[in-house]
């Protein structure tokens, strides 16, 4: 009667799916009341809780203030259960659960507990109706309530809590085990002194139970996380190595196979499928990392995101037969097939020795070295800039490790300065003359670096005996990944270093790698043929060249002008001059050869007649030379025929619209969808003309622009 009316006033259970909240009885039956609703009065009641949540911290290895949290009243009549789940974490500094069985009378019911390939079946019902009846367990341990066979199983839940920072479980003394992980660490630690390949540069050690973000520290770790937390961290400190505690994710995806019932899948719908009735396949991508770092005395560390090696991992086949704790499944879509996605996440002690620590930080890549390089270089700006300084040492040693695993994977087209500028930025300022040309000569020397670096390699290259920096120019220039990459570095330290040290074998480098050399070409594979000049190439060129070595200069305006095929008058030549005589190199010998084939070619042009069509008769070259296309040329040709209606097949018409395109004929058409087959209407207009008209207005701007540009050189050099 009692039960009855508790349900009567109670909801059902829902359980967790993902981040969904939702009732499904298929997962959860029971029946729950909620805080609100529940009240329990009693002197005695006070005591007998404290006395309970006393006992079950102790149980768990937890000492110091523990607060039970009243969560809910739980119902199970005759048939009710729960299937296999976890416990969220609820509250701050939850870290266990706590069931209280109210006296009832019941068969069935029992509470499976699983942990670590460990299993416990508790019984709870008492040999006493008037008992009460208390468990207690982990949130991350899973458990699941059998069936209820008949009577009826009332349960109070309580989250338990840390109050404050709290106590932590308190191991047995290890001293043995100390002493003798403290040997094996020196041992190993060592042997990273040596660098020894088969010795892994950090080590890393799963824990037992489940931590959420909120929950990850040194504090809250649980029963035997925490011995063996305390063991290592007092044999780590022995042995000069630092400990940290991280969380380790593990993100897979691949191919899965559909397993389910087809025929019950079309009749319920495509849309309604089940993640059970797929199978994970084979996994294409599986991306290992460390995250969330927490340091032993409370806080966090900044090491970043760091990669994770199979030989780094103790005892090696920990990660062999982990649960996965999100998958889903993608159906099939068009030419793709069934797909998976799922993660791992568990907390994972870290530890590397300690004169290691920059070397593990480098595994993270530049987005964690070059942030700690900025800290470090401003702290010791801020302290002093003492170049005898360990914060110094610390940069310098750094920087060292960046260089050893510096990505080659750079692209020409970067429009802001590479990682590359950065570094010999924070090199300049640490005044690192070493680490600068190691840069210089290992890294950039081999064309890594973007246009936008220019700046600061020529202020690098100034930091250097002029010798070694005449040297590393030639070799930069030489090895730029373009001509036009190498010409603007050259025209950088022309106009901010000239004089600084030598820079002709670079300007005799820059020549030799100039683009159109038919030899050079013809060496090449098809798919490393150089792309389109673009006109900045001639104007880098010419003004770097003009200020180094005029001879040289004259030499490459010959190049550029001897090699029409690939210095276009129009796209290269015109534009490159007309910005060189606006220029401060305007009167430069070189940059006149240059005004003068490009005032030519422009005046040659104007000069060409200039009139509108006489008739109907057009340019009828065609490149194809198919019966249709013979037929488009004809028209073309005829001065009497204005239209052409082509009545064809679609492909047809098509090959014909293309032509008309591709030999860019005056021809607009139109289809005209009457009757079968449909009519191309090819109409003649004037847009070469046109085309020619705009090009002339053009050439006069262009022209008159050269004019201009000429006189204020002739002027300046009278007035010299």
């Amino acid at each position: 009667m009692q039960a009855a009316q508790l349900i009567a006033i109670a909801e059902r259970a829902p359980c967790g799916r993902g981040e969904q909240t939702l009732v499904d009885t298929a997962v959860r039956r029971s029946w729950q009341l909620n805080p609100d609703q529940v009240r329990i009065r009693g002197s005695g009641w006070a005591r007998t809780l404290e006395s309970i949540v006393a006992r079950a911290a102790e149980g768990l290895g937890v000492t110091g203030n523990v607060a039970a949290e009243f969560y809910k009243l739980l119902v199970y009549d005759e048939g009710s259960f729960f299937v296999s789940h976890r416990d969220s974490e609820k509250i701050p500094g939850m870290f266990a659960t706590l069931i209280i069985e109210l006296p009832s009378l019941y068969t069935g019911g029992e509470l499976i507990i699983r942990h670590q390939g460990r299993e416990v079946c508790v019984d709870s019902q008492p040999n006493e109706p008037s008992e009460a009846v208390f468990a207690a367990f982990y949130a991350d341990c899973l458990h699941e309530v059998l069936p209820v066979t008949s009577g009826c199983r009332l349960t109070l839940v309580y989250n338990l809590s840390r109050q404050g920072r709290g106590a932590q479980p308190v191991p047995p003394s290890y001293t043995a085990e100390q002493t003798r992980l403290a040997s094996l660490l020196a041992e190993w630690s060592e042997q990273r002194t040596l660098l020894e390949e088969d010795s892994p540069e950090k080590l890393i050690y799963l824990l037992e139970h489940g931590y959420t973000l909120e929950n990850l520290s040194f504090a809250a770790l649980k029963g035997a996380d925490a011995a063996r937390a305390a063991t290592l961290l007092a044999a780590a400190e022995a042995a000069g190595c630092d400990l940290h505690l991280a969380l380790l994710s593990i993100e897979e995806n691949g191919g899965a196979e559909y397993t389910g019932d087809y025929r019950r899948r079309y009749r319920r719908g495509s849309d309604d499928d089940d993640d059970d009735d797929f199978e994970a396949g084979e996994v294409f991508e599986r991306v290992e990392s460390l995250s969330n770092w927490r340091h032993p005395a409370g806080g966090e560390t900044a090491m970043g995101e760091l990669p994770i090696s199979e030989h780094e991992i103790s005892p090696p086949d920990a990660l062999a037969d982990l649960a996965p704790d999100e998958e889903s499944f993608q159906e099939a879509t068009g030419n793709e097939g069934a797909s998976f996605e799922r993660s791992y996440r568990r907390a994972a002690l870290v530890l590397w020795p300690g004169h290691q620590r920059l070397a593990v930080l480098n595994q993270g890549g530049l987005k964690a070295t070059l942030p700690h390089l900025i800290e470090l270089t401003d702290a010791w700006a801020k302290a002093g800039a003492d170049p005898a300084s360990p914060l110094w040492a610390e940069a310098h040693e750094l920087t060292g490790h960046m260089l050893a695993g510096w990505p080659c994977e750079i692209g020409p087209y970067h429009s802001a300065p590479s990682e590359g500028a950065k570094l010999l930025e924070l090199l300049g300022r640490l005044g690192d003359t070493a680490r600068t040309e190691e840069f210089l000569s290992e890294i950039v020397a081999t064309g890594v670096f973007v246009p936008s670096d220019s700046e600061q390699i020529v202020q690098g290259l100034r930091r250097l005996p002029p010798a070694r920096a005449a040297e590393l120019l030639e070799r930069i220039v030489a090895k730029s990944t373009t001509a036009a990459i190498g010409a603007g570095l050259l025209a950088r330290a022309a106009a901010v270093a000239q004089g600084a040290f030598d820079m002709r074998q670079a300007a005799f480098a820059l020549v030799a790698t100039l683009p159109g050399d038919p030899a050079r070409k013809a060496a090449l594979p098809s798919w490393q043929q150089p792309q389109a000049v673009e006109p900045h190439l001639v104007i880098d060129a010419l003004t770097a060249l003009c200020q180094i070595d005029a001879e040289l200069a004259d030499l490459a305006a010959g190049i550029f002008l001897g090699r029409p095929g690939t210095y276009g008058a129009d796209s290269v030549l015109v534009p490159a001059g007309l910005a060189l005589i606006e220029s401060g190199v305007a009167g430069a010998p070189a940059v006149a050869l240059l005004r003068r084939a490009s005032v030519a070619h422009l005046r040659a042009r104007i000069a060409e007649s200039l009139a509108p069509p006489a008739d109907w008769a057009r340019d009828s070259k065609v490149f194809c030379k198919c019966e249709h296309c013979s037929e488009l040329s004809r028209f073309l040709a005829d001065p009497a025929a204005k239209t052409w209606n082509f009545k064809a097949a679609q492909h047809d018409r098509s090959h014909v619209e293309a032509s008309i395109r591709e030999s860019r004929c005056d021809v607009v058409t139109a289809t005209i969808r009457r009757g079968s087959p449909h009519i191309l209407e090819c109409s003649k207009n004037q847009a070469s003309y046109e085309r020619r008209a705009r090009q002339r207005q053009e050439d006069l701007a262009d022209l008159a622009r050269f004019e201009a540009g000429q006189s204020k050189t002739t002027k300046t050099g009278e007035n010299r």
